[in-house]
């Protein structure tokens, strides 16, 4: 399998490409981008179903994604998520469908994923709420 690098400022750059053109409708094309790129992430993860939290923050820090995550029961933290841009709202589009697809997978039902701080705004860490959907 192949896989293809992007840096942080590109992934800038293509946020505001499509902000231009959609404004922040966009978002939740990201969103479901994220959905689909954590899909394939998640059923790795799900090889090893006993230790399936651990193996998503391996692959997400290997990835890219972020540089340190942290899974707790209805809560997530990420420090260094590359969706980080400076700005007046939250970002991390992309990593909040990642996440909701992870948990949808190991719990078999659906949930909903909300960022609730995000270091574009200043916040020391991007903190998402999951929750039944």
């Amino acid at each position: 399998m192949r896989y293809v690098r992007l840096n942080q400022e590109e992934l800038r750059r293509v946020l505001e490409l499509y902000e231009g053109v959609m404004s922040h409708a966009c978002h939740g094309l990201f969103f479901k981008e994220g959905s689909v790129l954590g899909s394939d992430m998640a059923e790795e993860a799900l090889k090893d179903r006993a230790h399936y939290f651990d193996r998503a923050a391996h692959i997400l820090k290997e990835r890219g994604w972020v540089e340190s995550i942290t899974f707790k029961d209805g809560e997530v933290l990420v420090e260094g998520s590359i969706e980080v841009a400076a700005g007046d709202i939250p970002t991390c589009h992309r990593l909040r469908g990642i996440l909701r697809e992870f948990y949808e997978r190991f719990k078999g039902s659906r949930v909903k994923c909300t960022e609730e701080a995000c270091a574009s705004v200043g916040q020391s860490v991007c903190r998402f709420r999951i929750e039944d959907a």
